[in-house]
This record gives C-alpha cells, sequence and structure tokens, in this order.
C-alpha cells in the first residue's frame, strides 16, 4: 500500500478510481505553501484539470522531491504539457482502477530504481532490513532502520518531529516528539564517522544530508 498525496483546488472528484484501490490517501491544497509542509508520500498526483498554471507551479515545486509525480488531465490538457512541467507519468481522470493501479506500481519501482543504493559509504538495503557503513553491518533497531530508510528516500527535504512521528511511528503512536531526538541521538552514534548525514535545521527538525564523496 502506498501513501499518495494529492494536490489539487478542487473539493472532490480528482481520481474516483483511486477510492477503488487499497491506497492511502492525503488531500491538499495545489498551493506553494502546502507543498512546502506536505507529509512525504510515495506517490505525488498533481490535479491539472481546468487549472493548467497552477498545477504547472505545483509540478515545478515538486521537482526535488523524490518521489514520482502523477499528473491528473482532462482529454482537452495534453497539449499544454510539456518536458519542463517535471512530471514522471500522466493519467486521464477518467482512468479505471486497473490502468491506475499499474500507474502508480510502475511509478514506485521507477522511483526505486532511480533512487542510489549507497551514499557517501552508506547503503540500504530494504529487502534485508540492513544498513552498512563503508559494507560493515550496522546494528540498527526496527525503528532505528525505519528512521534512517525514510530520511535517506527523501534527501535535503526537512521534516519536523510530528511528521517523522506521523511517517515513521504513525498515526496510532502516543508518544511525545522526544521520541524522535532520542533515536536520531541513538542512530548518529551507530552511523560513527557518517553521523553528519543526520542533519539538524534549528527550530524546525531533520533532514538527511547530501554529502559529497
Amino acid at each position: 500500500m502506498a501513501h499518495v498525496v494529492i494536490f489539487t483546488r478542487r473539493d472532490r472528484g480528482v481520481l474516483p478510481s483511486l477510492e477503488l484501490l487499497e491506497h492511502r490517501v492525503s488531500t491538499l491544497p495545489a498551493t506553494a505553501e502546502a507543498v512546502a509542509h506536505a507529509p512525504a508520500g510515495d506517490l505525488l498526483v498533481v490535479d491539472a484539470v481546468g487549472e493548467l498554471a497552477a498545477a504547472k507551479a505545483v509540478c515545478r515545486l515538486l521537482q526535488h522531491d523524490a518521489a514520482p509525480v502523477l499528473l491528473v488531465l482532462g482529454e482537452g490538457g495534453f497539449a499544454a504539457v510539456t518536458a519542463e512541467w517535471g512530471a514522471t507519468d500522466i493519467v486521464l481522470d477518467s482512468a479505471g482502477p486497473a490502468e491506475l493501479e499499474a500507474r502508480i506500481r510502475l511509478g514506485l519501482a521507477a522511483a526505486r530504481a532511480s533512487a542510489p543504493a549507497a551514499t557517501s559509504g552508506l547503503s540500504i538495503d530494504e529487502a534485508s532490513y540492513q544498513a552498512k557503513v563503508d559494507g560493515k553491518p550496522v546494528d540498527l533497531t526496527y525503528k532505528e532502520f525505519e528512521l534512517l530508510r525514510f530520511l535517506a528516500a527523501h534527501p535535503a527535504r526537512v521534516f519536523t518531529r510530528e511528521q517523522l512521528l506521523s511517517e515513521v511511528w504513525g498515526y496510532d503512536y502516543f508518544g511525545g516528539t522526544r521520541t524522535v531526538d532520542v533515536h536520531v541521538r541513538r542512530l548518529r552514534a551507530k552511523l560513527g564517522d557518517l553521523e553528519t548525514l543526520i542533519g539538524t535545521v534549528r527550530g524546525v527538525g531533520y533532514r538527511f544530508e547530501l554529502l559529497d564523496d
């Protein structure tokens, strides 16, 4: 199941067939402010039906996000879309659930394939839940691994402690944000010389730093 984040200026009806699929969906307004504070999604959907100029602006803002961007169009919108929009794929708003599920699946697969397998001596193997530093396994707990994996999947993007609690620990977690600080401290200690990969943005939260090799 993927987390699909939709940016739209409509109240409903962006992709009716999405309601028939078993994905977690978050819907936000198609504004720069919403993009800046959006939760991390596995797939980002931008509604361009009737709002081409606004949709293009949102797509441009999302170009530095690691997640694939799926652009939703009406029949008359194809002529306006070019490569400079930065969308990964396009789909008609009338697409059926089978087509939409296939596009989501392929978009996620393409994003995983294009992600770097290793960063500055750090490698993360999602299949085995194993992280390595310079080829040596790092003994991480499940939550430490999930936190590292999540931050590394969204390099340079800053997440608040509340966002990390929601994305890594889940909405049903009742602990405080101090939990995030504790896990970050332990994670940095285990990363050793690569502890600076987990950067602190004072007054905001944490991000995964892109370091030079």
